[in-house]
């Protein structure tokens, strides 16, 4: 898949995006705003990942949220339910260069 490539902190889980980003969200729900993630979203078969994770499913069971094994950044999230198509990849992973100037849209995700 070519487009663009992000790692964790250690470079063991390798992240992968068809498309470039045009804006990036940012989620003020209890795990989001612990982990100051910004989210990109596409369909899973846009996003590539590879390496050892581990995941976190939370209170509602909708999501699981990756983290790498090794040096515990938070890589992405993907819905539970299979035919979700969507997910959400932290853009944080890739260069500044890519995401440091998009605008932010605010997702309210603690009042859900």
């Amino acid at each position: 898949m070519s487009g663009h490539q992000g790692t964790c902190h250690c470079g063991a889980v390798t992240i992968t995006i068809a498309d470039t980003p045009t804006e990036v969200a940012e989620c003020n729900c209890s795990v989001c705003r612990r982990l100051g993630t910004l989210w990109h979203y596409g369909p899973p078969d846009s996003v590539s990942v590879t390496g050892e994770l581990a995941g976190y499913v939370q209170g509602d069971c909708s999501l699981t949220t990756w983290r790498c094994a090794h040096c515990g950044c938070v890589t992405h999230w993907t819905a539970i339910d299979d035919t979700y198509q969507r997910m959400g990849v932290n853009i944080r992973m890739f260069d500044p260069s890519l995401w440091s100037d998009l605008p932010r849209r605010i997702v309210d995700g603690a009042s859900y």
